[in-house]
């Protein structure tokens, strides 16, 4: 079964304000000028259509009602429709931007057939406030094409005699040929009752057949081809050969015809289960004190890291949602550097934000989730009371540090904090890389260098030396003429030849620790040379 709900995002919106009566529509932003995408039924007796341009449908229909388009909000409702299709069938999927699939095998005779099985279901969405066509078929396209195109008509593009693209006013004067002036008006043709949208088993073809090729789910630039060929329905394709329609119009049109067809299988899958990890507590008389929702919190939280522990999960980012009596909400989250399922870790980082929220005329509702976890591993000491006593001790320190960056990253961000990790190069540059804290474990060692490292490193800086590869006597450096009085070395350094560095272009590097007056203890290189000048250039220092 396939439900397509036509005036999904309109609806819902006027399900707010379920007296107006208005026309209404939600448009949509498209380029510079915006286009009409959901209408009321209102706005469709009016002569609306979707897709049409807003200034048009305003000279049409002036006392027109529009909102923008929320994507967001529309899939969500959209979400909360199949959990509510989920008391017919187990197996549902979302189409998105405004349908459902529903998987009936086995579940129609418990609502009496698939006819009651559809009536139930469309008056449950007429109680709704919503719109909804149904149709029920052997294949998934079989039932998308009877819910979307079921009673409708075939377009087509002919110009010349046909009766349909005439002018206006010729048509009139063939529809009233025989009426006599004066005389009674002829009776307007009855509208041609709507095709079944319920395919009976094994005649999926025979009920595809007279429905319009849009029903084939095509690309709009393939359903406007074949409309200049004089194809307009569905049966005029299944008459054709494959193999000209493979070659002209590519594979996407057979397969789509296959999948209507049956012949290649299209399965419906669902959308995994919701687990929504929160706990909420509805209050008898609205609160507005930060005292208030602290206590309450102290009640929320435990109940929360109970589930969790019990699943085996810690929380990484929590959430915690105040409801207010006017029908906002307000939220504060926090996001830790380790998940954890201890309360009193927890508590301080939303503690500490309370402040930020507004209760307005008060807060009738509080809710916590956990909005993102992962797996948490109990750490069980075994061996003597000493051992036991030492792990412990270090994974309290551990636990400390985390709650620390977790503090320090609630106020400056999470990515502000950072740690350095030994990096896998012999370029003094890359002897570290910075990973941030939240999300990297300390480093188990630091690799002892060969010959020592400064401790300050920075971009390499210019020295006026003589241009010789042994140390000078005399060097001029940040505007400051130095002596040198001492030099260890040479530590030959190669560039790593597989990638090109501007900063190594200036090819092979002798290494000097060099002692100036002044008790300074530079980090000087010589630049042999390469696709730039050979020269002295000062990297670092040792105090």
């Amino acid at each position: 079964m396939s439900l397509w709900f036509p005036r999904l995002a309109a609806e819902h919106l006027l399900r707010a304000a379920p007296g107006d009566t208005r026309p209404f529509a939600v448009v949509r932003d498209h380029g510079n000028m915006q286009l009409l995408w959901s209408l009321s039924a209102a706005a469709s007796a009016a002569g609306l259509k979707p897709g049409q341009p807003l200034r048009d449908a305003r000279a049409m229909c002036p006392e027109l009602h529009t909102r923008l388009r929320n994507p967001q909000r529309e899939a969500a409702f959209l979400t909360v429709l199949r959990r509510w299709a989920g008391k017919y069938s187990p197996w549902i999927a979302e189409t998105a931007p405004e349908s459902l699939l529903i998987d009936i095998t086995g579940c129609a005779h418990l609502f009496g057939g698939e006819a009651e099985l559809m009536e139930a279901i469309a008056g449950d969405c007429a109680g709704f406030g919503l719109t909804v066509q149904a149709g029920i078929a052997d294949t998934v396209g079989a039932a998308w094409a009877l819910a979307h195109h079921a009673g409708g008509t075939a377009a087509h593009n002919r110009t010349g005699d046909a009766v349909d693209a005439e002018a206006r006013a010729t048509r009139s004067r063939a529809a009233r040929r025989h009426w006599v002036k004066g005389g009674p008006a002829p009776l307007a043709a009855a509208p041609a009752a709507p095709a079944g949208r319920i395919a009976p088993p094994g005649q999926t073809r025979s009920a595809l057949a007279p429905l319009p090729l849009a029903a084939l789910r095509l690309e709009p630039e393939v359903l406007a081809q074949l409309a200049r060929l004089g194809l307009r329905r569905v049966e005029d394709l299944l008459n054709q050969p494959r193999a000209p329609l493979a070659r002209r119009f590519g594979q996407a049109l057979v397969l789509r015809i296959d999948q209507a067809l049956g012949h290649v299988p299209e399965p419906v899958s669902p959308a995994p289960a919701e687990r929504a990890d929160a706990v909420r507590m509805t209050l008898p008389e609205p609160i507005g004190l930060e005292t208030d929702i602290a206590a309450a919190l102290d009640r929320l939280l435990p109940r929360l890291c109970a589930t969790l522990e019990g699943r085996g999960m810690g929380i990484r980012t929590i959430r915690l949602q105040a409801f207010r009596t006017d029908g906002t909400m307000q939220w504060i989250s926090a996001g830790l550097a380790r998940p954890t399922h201890d309360p009193g870790r927890i508590r301080p980082l939303l503690a500490m934000k309370l402040s930020e929220i507004d209760a307005g005329f008060g807060i009738d509702m509080l809710r916590v989730e956990a909005l993102q976890t992962e797996p948490v591993h109990r750490e069980q000491a075994r061996g003597h009371a000493e051992a036991g006593q030492a792990v412990s001790e270090r994974l309290a320190a551990q636990t400390a540090l985390d709650d620390l960056v977790t503090r320090i990253g609630a106020r400056v961000g999470m990515e502000a904090v950072t740690r350095l990790h030994p990096g896998a190069s012999h370029i003094p540059e890359k002897t570290a890389i910075v990973l941030a804290a939240a999300w990297s474990d300390p480093a188990p060692g630091w690799p002892a260098p060969a010959v020592p490292r400064p401790r300050l490193l920075w971009r390499p800086e210019p020295v006026s030396a003589p241009d010789a590869p042994r140390p000078p006597g005399l060097i001029r450096w940040r505007g400051r003429r130095l002596r040198v009085l001492s030099a260890t070395g040479p530590e030959r350094i190669a560039p790593e030849w597989w990638l090109d560095e501007p900063a190594w272009r200036t090819g092979v590097r002798d290494y000097w620790r060099v002692t100036v007056e002044g008790g300074e203890r530079l980090w000087l290189y010589y630049a042999h040379g390469a696709t730039m000048s050979a020269g002295w250039f000062c990297h670092g220092s040792f105090a």
